[in-house]
C-alpha cells in the first residue's frame, strides 16, 4: 500500500486508531485536524469519540477553580529563596503589605452592589460601644485618608481624591496605589525612616509603629467588609498578629494615663520614677500571635516586671485584637483574670479605648 500523499486525508482505519490519542489530547495538530474533520463525516467514529471523551473525563475529575489562598505566599517564598529581593521590604512594613494585598484580593471581584453594601463600624469611645454605618466604598475611602498621614510623613504626593459619585474602580485604585507607594518608599529608604514621627491628633507614633497600626486597621476593616458581604476572612499570619499585639501592649500605659486624666479610671496608687519597676499586670496572649507582656500600671514611664505583678489577664490573640478594635466591649471580652480587679478593669478598658472611628 502506498503512503498517503502529503495533504491527503489518512484512511479510515488510521483515523479510527487515533481516536484514543485524540480523546487524551495527545495528537499532533495535523492529526487532531484530520480526526475532527473525519468525525463530521463518520457517525460510527463520532459515537466512539464521545464515549472515549466521557471516559477520559471520569479519569480526570474536575478541580476547583478557587486558588489555594496560600499560593501567592508560597510562590513568593520559593522565588525569594532562590533569588533574594534586591530591595527587600522592611520587616516592620511586611504586615501592612500583607494585609493590604489580602484586602485588595477581597475587593477584586466586587460589583456595584457589593461596593454600596452597608458596613457596620464599631468602636469604644472610652465609656461605651459606638456604631455607625457606611458603605464598602466609604470604608476604603477612610483607609485611604488615614494612610495619607504616612504618605505625608514620607513626603509622598497625596492620592487623587475619589470622585464624588464614588466610582468603585477609582476608589480602590486610589487606596491601592497609595499603599504600594508607601511600601516602595520605605523599601528604598531602608532603616533611615523607621523613626520618622507620624501624627495622629495628640498622639504621635514612629513610622515603623504607624505601619503596624495601619496593618491592624486594614485587617479590622477588611473583616467588617467581609461580614457585610457574607464572605469568610482569616486573621493575619501569627507572626504579624504578634507584632500588632505588641504595639497595642506598648501603648496601653499611655492610654491608662490618658483615661485617668479624663476621669475615666481610678488614680494611680503611687508615683514611680522613670524607668523604675512598679505595679504591673501580666498580659498573657494565647493562641495565634501569643506571648507575655507586663503592663506598668502607675506611670507610662515605669517598668513592668514579673516581680511587680499584681494581676494576670489571659486572652486569645484574636479576641484581644477584637477588643482593641472596639468589636468586643470590655465586659464581654472572653478574658480569664486573677489578682487586683481594679488593675484588670484598667487594662481591659484601656485596650478597648485603643479603638477609634
Amino acid at each position: 500500500m502506498s503512503a498517503p500523499r502529503p495533504g491527503a486525508r489518512p484512511p479510515h482505519p488510521v483515523l479510527k486508531s487515533l481516536l484514543g490519542a485524540w480523546a487524551l489530547a495527545a495528537c499532533s495538530a495535523e492529526e487532531t485536524a484530520a480526526v475532527e474533520e473525519h468525525l463530521t463525516d463518520c457517525a460510527a467514529c463520532a459515537d466512539e469519540a464521545v464515549r472515549l471523551r466521557d471516559a477520559v473525563a471520569l479519569l480526570h475529575p474536575e478541580d476547583s477553580l478557587d486558588l489555594d489562598p496560600t499560593l501567592r505566599s508560597r510562590v513568593l517564598a520559593g522565588a525569594l529563596g532562590r533569588r533574594p529581593a534586591r530591595v527587600p521590604v522592611p520587616g516592620w512594613a511586611a504586615p501592612y503589605e500583607a494585609e493590604t494585598a489580602r484586602l485588595d484580593a477581597l475587593l477584586r471581584d466586587f460589583g456595584d452592589s457589593e461596593w454600596r453594601a452597608p458596613v457596620r463600624l464599631s468602636w469604644f469611645d472610652g465609656r461605651q460601644p459606638v456604631e455607625r454605618e457606611v458603605t464598602v466604598a466609604g470604608v476604603i475611602g477612610h483607609l485611604t485618608e488615614v494612610d495619607g498621614r504616612l504618605a505625608g510623613a514620607l513626603d509622598l504626593p497625596p492620592p487623587s481624591p475619589p470622585p464624588a459619585d464614588g466610582v468603585p474602580g477609582e476608589v480602590r485604585s486610589a487606596w491601592r496605589d497609595q499603599g504600594r507607594a508607601l511600601v516602595r518608599a520605605v523599601s528604598f529608604a531602608g532603616g533611615e525612616v523607621a523613626g520618622v514621627p507620624v501624627a495622629y491628633g495628640p498622639l504621635s507614633l514612629p513610622l515603623r509603629d504607624s505601619f503596624l497600626d495601619r496593618a491592624f486597621e486594614c485587617w479590622v476593616h477588611a473583616e467588617d467588609i467581609a461580614v457585610a458581604v457574607d464572605y469568610p476572612y482569616e486573621p493575619p499570619a501569627s507572626s504579624h498578629l504578634h507584632h500588632m499585639i505588641d504595639l497595642a501592649a506598648r501603648l496601653l500605659p499611655t492610654v491608662i494615663a490618658t483615661r485617668r486624666r479624663a476621669g475615666l479610671a481610678p488614680p494611680a496608687r503611687g508615683l514611680v520614677p522613670v524607668g523604675a519597676p512598679g505595679r504591673a499586670l501580666h498580659l498573657e496572649i494565647e493562641g495565634r500571635g501569643g506571648g507575655h507582656w507586663y503592663i506598668p500600671l502607675d506611670s507610662p514611664a515605669a517598668l513592668g516586671t514579673p516581680e511587680g505583678e499584681v494581676a494576670h489577664v489571659a486572652l486569645d490573640g484574636v479576641e484581644f485584637c477584637r477588643l482593641a478594635a472596639g468589636h468586643v466591649s470590655p465586659g464581654e471580652a472572653a478574658a480569664g483574670s486573677l489578682g487586683d480587679e481594679e488593675a484588670v478593669q484598667d487594662v481591659l478598658y484601656a485596650t478597648a479605648s485603643l479603638s477609634r472611628p
